[in-house]
């Protein structure tokens, strides 16, 4: 069968070597110059440094034939990514842990009595938290609220976290020992020289045809006996229905001789800071060693026509257009929208590479 990726980035380059291995002639198109997607990365010609061009992806997993996998294209180095944040003048680990508790209320407190002081701060009568702010709230108080979670959330998603599901926040652990490990997962790290590559690897195989600044177009799959379309949901459908909510990002590009702030990501919780973090890509590769050094500032807005969409937003109004749209491609035959983009759904590089290989074979199991 001949078949049609839309995206060269995580879903399509997996599919696509599932299925040309499986004796399919595939052909890979992408509007942007590049393979990757939003995980492309590639060496700064200034000094040398690998940057990851469209923000931070930082590998982590439990899922082992997902681990296997991507070491079958990538040599993984380890990596743990311990974020810090400055707020109120001073600077913080992230996740909160019994570090940053006893930092911030200046006590020395052990783990069993950090866990009754925080239960002692939280805000008890709220029994089943509704909204990202009931939900800090109830977790960590007013204190650890206002200082770590408010300003940043207020910048990142552009409202009050009162707006926000609470489900949002059930990402953020609370820890009352000091492992400052950002992530849970056993398996983490990055790989030695890029995602781009390991993609470019990934995509290397004769029964697969890439072609790049190349849109799609519906005139173009009827040439396909399917198509496997990761690029936005409501893009397909010509946004008849209106437009999905979207956060960009923008990137305000820096670089400075030496280490600059010592950590490959600082975020700034004071909703006076106009950016809400600030990566030095450096560091993203410890194994190397650079006396320049490529940082970022970040700034979140609402993504408008023309801007590269990150994060959906899936407020209450998004989900009823989204609803709509999902029967759209509901109806759609000869169609598989798949990866964030197509299922409006954030998605972590684990998940969207688990997706692809369960949506590979699943079409596979249909012949």
């Amino acid at each position: 069968m001949k078949l049609l990726m839309v995206g060269a980035g995580l879903s399509g380059a997996v599919i696509g070597r599932q299925l040309a291995e499986a004796g399919h002639e595939i052909t890979v198109i992408d509007g942007r110059r590049h393979i990757g997607g939003n995980c492309h990365t590639e060496r700064d010609g200034e000094t040398g440094v690998m940057v990851h061009v469209y923000g931070p992806h930082i590998f982590h997993t439990d899922d082992a034939e997902v681990w296997d996998y991507v070491n079958r294209f990538a040599t993984f180095l380890p990596y743990r990514n311990r974020v810090k944040t400055t707020a109120r003048g001073q600077v913080f680990s992230l996740p909160i842990n019994l570090h940053t508790i006893n930092q911030f209320y200046g006590k020395t407190l052990r783990p069993d009595e950090a866990r009754a002081f925080i239960e002692a701060q939280a805000d008890r009568s709220i029994a089943d938290p509704q909204s990202f702010e009931e939900q800090a709230l109830r977790f960590v108080g007013p204190d650890l609220y206002e200082a770590f979670f408010k300003g940043y959330t207020e910048k990142q998603w552009g409202c009050s976290p009162a707006e926000l599901p609470a489900s949002i926040l059930k990402r953020l652990p609370v820890r009352f020992n000091y492992d400052d490990n950002y992530f849970f997962h056993r398996f983490q790290g990055m790989p030695e020289e890029g995602y781009t590559a390991m993609i470019a690897r990934i995509l290397d195989h004769p029964a697969i045809d890439v072609h790049l600044e190349t849109f799609f177009d519906a005139d173009r799959a009827g040439r396909y006996d399917h198509v496997f379309y990761s690029g936005p949901l409501d893009g397909y459908f010509g946004y008849r229905l209106g437009r999905l909510g979207y956060r960009t990002l923008d990137f305000e590009r820096f670089t400075y001789q030496g280490d600059y702030q010592g950590c490959a990501v600082m975020n700034y919780g004071d909703r006076d800071v106009p950016y809400t973090r600030i990566t030095e890509h450096k560091h993203f590769s410890p194994w190397e060693s650079h006396e320049g050094s490529v940082c970022y500032r970040e700034y979140s807005r609402a993504a408008g026509e023309g801007d590269i969409p990150y994060y959906p937003i899936r407020l209450v109004e998004e989900k009823v257009l989204l609803a709509e749209y999902e029967a759209l491609a509901a109806g759609t035959e000869g169609v598989s929208f798949v990866g964030r983009l197509g299922t409006y759904r954030y998605l972590d590089m684990d998940v969207t590479i688990r997706e692809a290989l369960d949506v590979a074979r699943g079409f596979l199991g249909r012949g």
